[in-house]
């Protein structure tokens, strides 16, 4: 969070990201009712493109996809690479959903 304050002081858009990120999480946090109060990674991404003078907003949903494409493609890659096994992170069997669905135990280990 520091790189906005530190290197894009003169944005008002980007220092109300900024400055969103320092305010809002201690709020939501003494509500209680919230584990992760911090926002999602990509909250800043449309202020930081609009930095930088992308403002084909129609085009964030593709960039978007694009790069996330790109790291799950990169991680495929080493994994075959490496020959290590696929990773799907919270991927669940059929016998495991077949125990949660019968009360006998948790999917995502809550």
């Amino acid at each position: 969070m520091e790189f906005g304050k530190k290197h894009m002081p003169e944005d008002p858009l980007v220092q109300t990201v900024w400055n969103i990120y320092d305010a809002v999480p201690p709020i939501l946090q003494s509500l209680g009712k919230i584990k992760n109060p911090w926002p999602n990674v990509d909250a800043h991404s449309g202020a930081l493109l609009v930095h930088y003078d992308m403002k084909e907003y129609e085009f964030y949903t593709v960039l978007f996809g694009v790069s996330r494409s790109l790291g799950v493609l990169a991680s495929l890659c080493w994994d075959r690479a490496l020959n290590f096994p696929l990773e799907r992170p919270k991927s669940v069997t059929n016998d495991l959903v077949k125990k949660w669905l019968d009360g006998k135990d948790e999917i995502w280990g809550e």
